[in-house]
């Protein structure tokens, strides 16, 4: 158990940056919270707020079929909304609707992608509750934003385009602090799988977005933004009243398990070449961008991701639409319907995250297990364009195995990855790399996913099987960018079992390379 352990000058100067919530039910408890506690709080709170993160950006992808509803079924034409469903919104109901809804996600994306860089670099140098709070605020209102152009009869492409490109830069203040956040209150001890369970978020972001966008849709398209865009505005004053952003701050002493390295073994810390690079930082002082790429680990992963979130956002963007244009057992679902099936994806996704970070802690082998879940996602894509429109349990069967294989190693990567080299050895103790290294690890990552929802636009036009095709060669490619981290990894373990040295494990061996 931790407790208060500053004297009292110091302790007061604390007191002013503890969260106002913490404050209050400290005086109304007239005790202070242990470690134990502040690091559940931690979690509830950081899950609560990237749930709400995801849910805002899941409702632009069940929307798009009322935009552009290239083929309405009978229930949609006999429905009294017909006329919004049916015939869409402009500019998005022309002959290029797609092309311009894939735009939007362009754009979001691509702005997402360029401000996570900025915001990790941001987020170590500033304080991250304060960070998370404006982003969360300006995320809401301009999320909010897009569905006021329902209201407002707005039907100019630019409106949309800017919105939802100041909405990316927002969004892109999320991860890197949450991250942050989380690695500053957990130790490396069973990182995987704590960060597994933890990055359900995404995954329930994703659902609860799909559904609360699915059910304010038969109201009319706007709810579908405003809705969400409110609720992530309220959890920011959430995270704003209760979250600690690391120990320090609230003067309360770590817990032995969590104040230094586990009792056996380190969790594997990726080899980035042949010799380890050290990161030339003074304690305290926030890493640059630069150094932050030479950390050992940082590059293949990242570029890894890059390929991986392709595919994820892929499926995050296009998913409900492809779903609502394809015949499952002969018939065609409505957008609600499609939308609300389409969630059982990232049902597959929140199982996908905890057993690739389960089976990485148990290994002691990021890169094999990310790898692995990687090249899986394969043989799963080509059998749901295949077999998924026979029957609608084959369908759920092979979303949610997708799901599973595309899901986990985007998850183990975000999380457990980017926490551990954050706070790699060759940074000599220094803590304020965090948010940088996970902000060049999933702003890399988005990257890709800002190009994958835009290709899928244009080719999906002419065929979805290449679409297909297109995110079978990126899951492929994702795994070769870890081949040198597999190959050591599998070398090491190998060694390992021979015997050949007592102390020869995969985390010895990369940290002494």
């Amino acid at each position: 158990m931790g407790s208060i352990s500053e004297p009292n000058e110091q302790s007061n100067r604390r007191n002013t940056k503890r969260p106002p919530g913490i404050r209050f039910i400290e005086h109304t408890k007239n005790s202070t919270i242990s470690f134990k506690s502040h690091q559940a709080i931690v979690l509830i709170v950081t899950f609560l707020a990237y749930t709400s993160y995801h849910a805002s950006r899941k409702t632009t992808s069940i929307i798009k079929s009322a935009l552009d509803p290239q083929t309405p079924d009978e229930s949609e034409q006999s429905n009294a909304l017909w006329w919004v469903l049916g015939n869409g919104w402009a500019p998005f109901n022309g002959a290029n609707g797609t092309v311009l809804l894939g735009d939007i996600d362009l754009a979001f994306l691509t702005v997402y992608a360029v401000g996570m860089f900025f915001s990790g670099h941001i987020g170590d140098r500033m304080n991250l509750r304060m960070f998370l709070t404006i982003g969360m605020v300006g995320t809401g209102l301009f999320t909010a934003l897009f569905g006021v152009g329902y209201w407002a009869n707005i039907h100019v492409f630019y409106y949309y385009l800017i919105v939802q490109m100041i909405a990316g830069l927002f969004q892109s203040t999320g991860w890197p602090s949450v991250v942050a956040v989380v690695g500053n209150w957990f130790g490396k001890t069973k990182r995987g799988l704590i960060m597994g369970v933890w990055n359900a978020h995404t995954s329930i972001g994703n659902i609860s977005g799909s559904l609360i966008a699915a059910y304010f849709l038969k109201y009319g398209w706007g709810w579908s933004m405003v809705v969400p865009g409110l609720m992530i505005a309220v959890v920011g004053v959430v995270v704003f009243l209760f979250l600690p952003v690391d120990p320090e701050s609230v003067g309360v002493v770590r817990d032995e398990d969590e104040s230094g390295p586990p009792k056996n073994k380190e969790v594997t810390e990726p080899l980035l070449s042949s010799n380890t690079v050290q990161v030339d930082t003074e304690k305290g002082s926030a890493v640059g961008f630069f150094e932050a790429w030479r950390i050992p680990g940082v590059a293949p992963f990242a570029f890894c991701l890059f390929f991986a979130k392709l595919v994820a956002y892929t499926f995050l963007y296009w998913l409900p639409f492809y779903i609502s244009h394809t015949a499952i057992n002969g018939e065609y679902l409505s957008s609600t319907a499609a939308g609300n099936l389409s969630t059982l994806f990232d049902v597959g996704g929140v199982v996908g995250g905890i057993l690739a970070g389960h089976i990485s802690d148990r290994l002691d082998a990021r890169a094999i297990t990310a790898a692995s879940f990687t090249y899986c996602a394969i043989p799963a894509l080509y059998l749901y364009k295949s077999y998924g429109h026979i029957s609608m349990s084959v369908n759920i069967i092979l979303m949610l195995i997708i799901g599973m294989f595309v899901n986990g190693p985007y998850a183990l990567i975000t999380t457990a990855v980017s926490a551990d080299l954050g706070t790699h050895r060759s940074l000599k103790g220094n803590s304020k790399a965090l948010a940088t290294v996970t902000a060049i690890i999933d702003g890399t990552g988005s990257i890709g996913a800002a190009i994958g929802p835009v290709l899928t636009g244009y080719i999906s036009t002419h065929s979805w099987s290449a679409v297909f095709t297109m995110l079978m060669l990126s899951a492929f490619v994702a795994g070769l960018f870890l081949t040198k981290l597999v190959v050591a990894e599998v070398t090491a373990k190998c060694q390992d079992v021979q015997g050949e040295s007592s102390d020869f494990t995969p985390s010895s061996v990369i940290e002494e390379v």
